[in-house]
């Protein structure tokens, strides 16, 4: 009792001065672990030479970056079911406004506007799920681990969790430190795919911008001008986010490419997992909001979308139409395809329309869709009632001393 009186004040002495930026971490300290505890023993003498006792700084660098990560995250999924949710409206907005369907980049058959926003609503939402479960899997406290074979002495393992806002452990002491950049790799992994996502939808952008189909018209505060040449309206934002996918990618390779031949236990190489990890988080959360900001601000130009119908779209309207009056499919197909220029007398709205199918242009399912943003959403507050409480008792009486904070 002795030692935590003079131990607590002391902490949040440090910790107030650490958000005042009056403690730097010098490089005799080696981490802020250290850095901590040598001026816990400046500040408390002896007390604070016991601060260390049960743990290692293995446990104490997996629960710091853990707690880091999670707020990171937090936004991060946030941030995805926001542009998500921005696909679903906008969608929803163009459900009926024709556009032309593509393979290998020619014209295929007609679709819609929003069955390709909608389209990537949901593959967005399968990645934001792959991302719950890494971030459930990581969301468990490691304190009391120390190296991967705990500390000879009783530990309340669950006490600190709690304390935390962790609502679990991550309980094999030796897992957890065989799970040291794993989880990192996962969360990775699972970003990879969101932005893998963004990134095609960037292309489509792109292509789709081009004068020469003027579908989409960007909006302008996305897009820069040449130094050089006055016409220009570059698509900046849209490149830039395809070439931060792919550094995500490269990033989420490099995590999982270090861990693959290490033993169990503790090794150096894992040091080297964090500044990948950390370089994932700091560049998808803007990458999302600037996807977000895209469709929000996006042009649909529909005069250019209903005169890229030609004729030959509804090639494949044509053959089922010959099926339905007895033809087989393949002498169908091989008619349709040897008269291609005699296609005519088909509306595209009326293609459209009886195309009903579950998941078709005509019958997008959009409530499936917003019921599980709505769900999404309710175990997103959750979580981040869960931290924001934790957080705000670990910095009880030092954030009042920061005004703003």
């Amino acid at each position: 009792d002795e030692d935590l009186g003079l131990l607590e004040p002391a902490l949040r002495e440090i910790a107030r001065a650490f958000l005042h930026r009056e403690i730097e971490i010098a490089r005799s300290d080696e981490d802020c672990h250290t850095a901590i505890e040598n001026r816990l023993i400046e500040k408390t003498g002896d007390a604070g030479k016991r601060i260390h006792l049960g743990r290692s700084r293995n446990d104490q660098v997996m629960t710091m970056l853990r707690l880091y990560g999670r707020e990171y995250l937090l936004e991060i999924r946030h941030s995805l079911l926001d542009l998500i949710g921005s696909l679903e409206a906008f969608a929803r907005h163009n459900e009926k406004v024709p556009m032309p369907g593509r393979t290998h980049m020619q014209i295929a058959m007609p679709s819609t506007v929003g069955l390709w926003a909608a389209g990537y609503a949901e593959d967005l939402m399968d990645s934001y799920q792959l991302l719950l479960t890494a971030f459930e899997l990581f969301d468990r406290s490691p304190l009391g681990t120390a190296a991967g074979y705990g500390a000879p002495l009783h530990i309340d393992r669950e006490y600190s969790a709690a304390q935390m806002g962790f609502p679990h452990i991550q309980n094999n002491i030796l897992s957890v430190q065989n799970s040291r950049g794993k989880l990192e790799a996962a969360i990775a992994s699972a970003i990879d795919q969101v932005l893998m996502c963004t990134s095609k939808m960037a292309q489509d952008l792109i292509l789709f911008s081009l004068p020469e189909f003027g579908y989409f018209s960007l909006p302008d505060e996305l897009c820069t001008g040449s130094s050089i040449m006055p016409q220009k309206k570059n698509p900046d934002g849209l490149e830039l986010l395809r070439s931060r996918a792919a550094s995500v990618g490269g990033w989420s390779a490099q995590i999982a490419g270090m861990l693959r031949s290490l033993p169990s236990g503790y090794n150096r190489d894992f040091q080297d997992s964090k500044e990948p990890f950390l370089r994932v988080l700091h560049t998808a959360l803007p990458a999302i909001r600037i996807a977000r900001l895209t469709i929000e601000k996006l042009s649909v130009n529909e005069d250019a979308l209903r005169a890229a119908h030609r004729p030959e779209i509804f090639a494949t309207d044509e053959a089922i139409r010959l099926v339905a009056g007895g033809m087989s499919f393949r002498d169908a197909y091989r008619q349709v395809g040897e008269n291609l220029d005699k296609l005519e007398g088909y509306d595209v709205d009326d293609v459209l329309e009886s195309r009903s199918s579950s998941g078709y242009p005509a019958n997008l399912n959009l409530a499936l869709l917003v019921t599980r943003i709505r769900d999404f959403r309710e175990h997103l507050e959750t979580d981040t009632r869960r931290h924001s409480d934790a957080i705000s008792g670990l910095l009880d009486g030092i954030t009042s001393l920061i005004p703003g904070l």
